[in-house]
């Protein structure tokens, strides 16, 4: 978990200021659902996406 609150914040929060919590909570919902689950690439699953890996496994 810290690796990917680590990432989050890099990534995302730290070039962004909010004007409310809502679009805080969007953007981190974007972040997450996004790209972090579908595009970015992970090092468990051998530096691909979770998408890509997805399909090689169909």
């Amino acid at each position: 978990m810290e690796s990917f609150f680590s990432s989050l914040k890099k990534e995302r929060i730290r070039k962004r200021i909010y004007k409310t919590r809502d679009m805080a909570r969007a953007d981190v919902f974007d972040y997450i659902e996004v790209f972090y689950n579908r595009s970015r690439r992970h090092s468990h699953l051998g530096d691909i996406s979770p998408e890509a890996f997805e399909r090689a496994r169909a």
